[in-house]
């Protein structure tokens, strides 16, 4: 299969308006649009086709003060290993849409699967995480195809999370994602934008021996 030039400029378009989400309009996501998008994620690549990622829609009031109540919580302790400027500038961030966004999805990896045959799984058995990881990058991305914005909230106690959905004991949390359509657009991350940190150039990241 040949992609040609327009697609390849789309595709690198749709790579650079993902953003990591935080600002969402009260407008709420299709059902039919929410199923389809994450069918799209499980077209991610998984070590020995064990297909491990779980997700949760957390649509419950109290279940989602919890998990904000986790948030507000972890947020405190992490702004407090920063000092003079730093601090203030953490303490000014929005780091998540967890009041916000219309979705809440919680996912995670399923450990012990027969399904795959552990394949794979021998050598590495972390190799579970990363695929998991692979379909929150095509739910990212099928998102942003939508219109959809997705915030990654990762300021969370894992184990707290866990307890809160009540998880079956081999299921491993991987990521809190909120989704909506986002009240702004912007082709540069946030945390550029705030001054907290800089792209990498190619040059930094690439290397040959």
């Amino acid at each position: 299969m040949y992609f040609d030039k327009k697609f390849r400029s789309q595709l690198k378009d749709l790579f650079l308006w993902r953003r990591d989400v935080r600002r969402f309009k009260s407008r709420p996501v299709d059902e039919n649009v929410l199923q389809e998008i994450i069918s799209q994620a499980m077209l991610a690549p998984s070590v020995g086709l064990s297909q491990p990622w779980r997700f949760i829609q957390v649509d419950d009031k109290d279940l989602r003060q919890q998990i904000i109540h986790n948030y507000e919580v972890e947020n405190d302790k992490a702004s407090k290993i920063y000092t003079d400027e730093k601090a203030s500038l953490y303490r000014s961030l929005k780091l998540s849409g967890l009041k916000e966004a219309p979705i809440h999805l919680a996912i995670f990896a399923e450990h012990e699967s027969d399904i795959g045959s552990g394949l794979g799984r021998q050598t590495m058995p972390e190799t579970i995480h990363y695929s998991v990881v692979t379909a929150i990058e095509n739910l990212w991305l099928a998102a942003r195809a939508n219109g959809i914005g997705m915030g990654w909230v990762s300021i969370l106690d894992p184990i707290k999370v866990c307890k809160t959905l009540k998880t079956p004991d081999n299921w491993h949390f991987i990521g809190y994602m909120c989704l909506g359509y986002p009240q702004e657009e912007h082709l540069d991350p946030e945390l550029v934008r705030a001054g907290w940190e800089k792209v990498l150039d190619t040059s930094k990241v690439f290397f040959k021996k």
